[in-house]
């Protein structure tokens, strides 16, 4: 009896918790939604930019979903007038090819001419290629910079930008426009990024190390400086 009854007991909270995760998820979906379809349009006021900031994302044999939209996310931007140039950030993380690299040679083929494109290749985390490709937006002279992402990256990096000396806007992407848009595949030569003696993030650092480096302790001096 008293196994029963701790068993129903067990058999409940976990159902519970599902419950508790499922509703978080959906508030927290309609809640990104929202905000970051406010946090397009006033920065859409400001625009023109010189330039706007695109995390890469894995490139394994060919373009992934995320990474594409975010792509043609920003040629998007720039067809639109929006953002005079692109930077594209991103090391040989999880893959040996890199990652701006990569991003950079699908949007010259997509007709984002190659001389307003920049790459950033140092970066390991999203936190990274904010700030390496904020530091060389600045170096370039640029004043006006926004970051291009998806949603919930944005807000992250939003959040984690508030208090540290960024003078950023953000255009998080607005999926109801790319729906409208005719999406192409295209070829190009990977290896040109391809990265000599490769060894990947997970063989180098820990969880915990890799965890240290999303939340942007690997650069948190350089904010000190």
């Amino acid at each position: 009896m008293l196994k029963r009854f701790f068993k129903n007991r067990i058999v409940k909270v976990v159902l519970w918790l599902h419950v508790v995760a499922l509703v978080s998820i959906v508030m927290l979906y309609f809640y990104l939604k929202k905000t970051t379809r406010d946090t397009y349009h006033d920065a859409i006021t400001d625009a023109p930019y010189d330039v706007i900031i695109v995390p890469g994302y894995p490139y394994k044999g060919k373009w992934h979903d995320i990474m594409k939209t975010r792509i043609y996310w920003s040629k998007y931007l720039w067809e639109k007038g929006l953002a005079k140039h692109i930077i594209y950030s991103g090391s040989a993380v999880y893959s040996p090819y890199i990652e701006g690299t990569i991003m950079k040679q699908y949007a010259i083929e997509l007709g984002v001419p190659e001389n307003l494109i920049f790459t950033e290749t140092n970066a390991e985390h999203s936190t990274e290629n904010l700030f390496y490709s904020y530091e060389l937006a600045k170096s370039k002279g640029f004043k006006k910079i926004a970051l291009a992402t998806d949603p919930f990256q944005s807000f992250f990096l939003q959040q984690y930008a508030e208090s540290r000396p960024f003078k950023i806007k953000y255009l998080p992407i607005q999926y109801t426009i790319l729906e409208q848009l005719h999406f192409l595949d295209v070829i190009i030569d990977p290896e040109i990024a391809l990265k000599e003696d490769f060894k990947a993030l997970p063989e180098r650092e820990s969880f915990w190390q890799r965890l240290r480096g999303t939340m942007g302790e690997n650069i948190e001096d350089q904010y000190r400086d």
